[in-house]
């Protein structure tokens, strides 16, 4: 079972773009707190460099591009989406559930793994599993570390970036 697991992520896009477009503007007023991540609905891609990223035996770490997309959706799920290939997997799980971690970083718990090819999404299998991550708004490196287990297979998806964000998407 390589990364050729079919999984449907196609709503799942298409919910993300809809709720970008929909999210709260970006510029906050003086008062507000600074801003967190993922935070609001809306898109966000980080730039930097895919340390690791593998399904089950199979490793996609050579192909996986530098760059990480978070989703938020209105309804609070959070997707972390690593691409190599032209292959996406999504590590997903509900936003409320975020708790600190060491070292100033979260933990995400994850419910859903998803998989595509381009940009449909075709499938999603249930996990256990988290991700563990920093805050990229505070201008320096993070890491972004996701590991999941299903009753058939692992994943893993590891990604450091250079503490600045690509684009944020509204």
């Amino acid at each position: 079972m390589g990364f050729e697991i079919e999984m449907n992520l196609s709503a799942l896009a298409a919910a993300a773009f809809l709720s970008a477009a929909l999210a709260l503007p970006a510029a906050a007023a003086p008062a507000s707190p600074a801003e967190t991540f993922p935070g609001a609905a809306g898109v966000i891609t980080l730039a930097g460099k895919c340390a690791k990223l593998v399904v089950a035996k199979f490793d996609a770490t050579k192909g996986c591009k530098d760059e990480l997309a978070s989703v938020t959706l209105a309804n609070g799920s959070v997707t972390f989406i690593f691409t190599s290939d032209g292959k996406a997997l999504g590590f997903q799980g509900d936003g409320a559930g975020i708790k600190p971690a060491s070292n100033g970083n979260a933990r995400l718990p994850l419910s859903l793994v998803t998989t595509g090819v381009g940009n449909k999404m075709t499938g999603q299998v249930k996990v256990a599993g988290f991700c563990t991550f920093g805050n990229p708004y505070a201008g320096k490196p993070i890491a972004i570390e996701c590991t999941a287990e299903s009753k058939d297979s692992s994943f893993t998806g590891s990604f450091r970036t250079g503490g600045k964000l690509v684009k944020k998407g509204k």
